[in-house]
C-alpha cells in the first residue's frame, strides 16, 4: 500500500512545481473536516480556497451532480441546455444583474470582464486604447489578461508584457483613481474585499465614491467577487451590503462548492452596448453539470439560510480573533466581514500555520504575514471554539 510520502515523492516526479505543496495527501471529507490518507482528522479553515461552502458530503448536492452526470455532462454553447438556463435565472435573482456568461474559472471571468470593458468603450468612440483602474494588491487571477489587472508587481514581472493600458491605484483611496482617470478610462475594477492581497474590505464611501464616479463618466464599475461573493461576507455578493451595483460581476468559488466553474455578469445596458456572437466564447462553461451545481448550490443557500448562518457565526469569529489579537502582542491588525477575516502579523506566519496542521487545523495565509480564516460557510461556533484552541497553541 502506497504511503503519503509515496504520493507525494511521485507528485514531485510528475507534477509541474508551481506549487509548495504541505506535506499532506486529503483523502475525503466530511462536513467541515478534512481526512488524510492515514485516516487523521482536520478541522478545515480554508475550505478550498473558499469554494466548498456547503461542507464535504453534502448528500443532497452530491445527488443532484450524480443525477445531472447520469444525463448529460457536456453538449457545447451551440445548443441550449435546462441547467444552465435555470442556473442563470438563480444568478439573475441572487445578484440583481441581468445577463450572465458561464465560464470555466474565476481568471475566466475575469478575461470576460475585461473584454466586456473593452468592447463598451469601443463601441461609444471606436477607438481602442481604452484603459482600466485597477487596485494594488489586488489579485485577480493567473490568466494573462487577470494578470494583468492584479495589483502585485512580483507577480507580473517574470510575465511582461502584460496586457497594455492597466493603471494601478490605491484601495480605498479615492483620490488615488480620481488621479488616474482621463479620457481613455473605460473600467474601474477591485475587489469587493481583498482576499489575497491582505483581507481588505472596501469602506462604504469608497465604494460610493467610485460608483458616483462612474454613473458621471459612464465608466464601468467592475467588482470582483470571485472569493468575496457567494454568502462569504452574510450576503450573496459583498456590493449588496452598501447598496452599490456593479455594471459588470465576477463570481466563482463557492457558485458551485468544487465543479469548475465561474460566471461574469452585466447589467442590461452592458450587455445590449458590449459583447456579441462571435465576440467571446467557452467550451466547457455554462455545460449541464456546471449548471446543475449552481442551481443546487443556491437552493440550499436558500433553504438553509446560509447567509444569516454566516451573519451570526462570522460576528462570533469575530468577537473571538479580537480576543487573540488583544492576547498576542505580535498580532497588529485584524479585518475582514463575515466568514472572510485575516489576522496580520508582525512576522512571517508560515510556521503558526505548519503547526497548525500538524494539529488538525487547516489555515492559510495571504501574504507572508497575515492568516486568512475562510472556513466552509456551515460551520457553527463550536467550530469556532475548536479553531481558537488549536490556535492558541500554536503562539507557544
Amino acid at each position: 500500500m502506497n504511503t503519503m510520502k509515496d504520493y507525494i515523492d511521485e507528485a514531485e516526479k510528475a507534477l509541474l512545481h508551481t506549487y509548495n505543496r504541505y506535506q499532506v495527501v486529503f483523502d475525503h471529507g466530511e462536513g467541515v473536516r478534512l481526512f488524510d490518507l492515514e485516516g487523521k482528522s482536520y478541522l478545515d479553515f480554508v475550505c478550498g480556497i473558499g469554494v466548498f461552502a456547503l461542507g464535504y458530503g453534502n448528500k443532497e448536492y452530491n445527488d443532484a451532480l450524480k443525477a445531472q452526470i447520469d444525463k448529460i455532462i457536456h453538449t457545447s454553447n451551440y445548443y441550449y441546455n435546462v441547467p444552465a438556463i435555470e442556473a442563470a435565472k438563480a444568478m439573475k435573482k441572487i445578484s440583481g444583474m441581468d445577463r450572465v456568461f458561464f465560464t470555466n474559472s474565476g481568471a475566466e471571468a475575469v478575461e470576460g470582464a475585461i473584454k466586456t470593458a473593452r468592447k463598451y468603450a469601443f463601441l461609444k468612440d471606436g477607438k481602442t486604447d481604452h484603459e482600466i483602474i485597477a487596485m494594488n494588491h489586488s489579485f485577480h487571477g493567473r490568466t494573462m489578461g487577470a494578470l494583468s489587472v492584479t495589483g502585485t508587481k512580483k507577480y507580473r514581472d517574470p510575465f511582461e508584457p502584460m496586457i497594455g493600458n492597466i493603471r494601478f491605484a490605491e484601495m480605498n483611496d479615492p483620490e488615488s483613481v480620481k488621479a488616474l482617470i482621463n479620457d481613455k478610462t473605460c473600467a474601474i475594477l477591485f475587489e469587493t474585499v481583498q482576499g489575497e492581497g491582505g483581507v481588505h474590505p472596501a469602506e462604504e464611501s469608497f465604494i460610493k465614491e467610485i460608483r458616483k464616479i462612474c454613473d458621471e463618466k459612464d465608466i464601468l464599475l467592475m467588482l470582483d467577487e470571485i472569493q468575496c461573493g457567494m454568502g462569504r461576507t452574510g450576503e450573496y455578493f459583498a456590493w449588496q451590503k452598501y447598496g452599490v451595483k456593479p455594471d459588470v460581476l465576477t463570481s466563482a468559488k463557492a457558485l458551485t462548492c468544487g465543479v469548475p466553474a465561474g460566471a461574469f455578469m452585466m447589467t442590461e445596458k452592458v450587455g445590449t452596448h458590449s459583447l456579441v456572437a462571435g465576440d467571446h466564447g467557452t467550451t466547457y462553461g455554462g455545460n449541464p453539470l456546471a449548471g446543475a451545481a449552481v442551481v443546487e448550490v443556491i437552493r440550499q443557500f436558500e433553504d438553509r439560510n446560509i447567509n444569516d448562518h454566516v451573519k451570526e457565526v462570522g460576528a462570533y469569529l469575530w468577537d473571538k480573533l479580537e480576543a487573540v489579537k488583544n492576547a498576542h502582542t505580535d498580532v497588529v491588525d485584524h479585518r475582514g466581514a463575515g466568514l472572510l477575516q485575516g489576522l496580520e502579523f508582525d512576522h512571517p506566519v508560515a510556521d503558526i500555520i505548519n503547526k497548525a496542521l500538524d494539529k488538525g487545523l487547516v489555515l492559510i495565509n495571504a501574504g507572508t504575514s497575515i492568516i486568512r480564516f475562510l472556513p466552509p460557510l456551515v460551520i457553527e461556533k463550536s467550530d469556532v471554539d475548536e479553531m481558537i484552541d488549536i490556535l492558541n497553541t500554536c503562539f507557544e
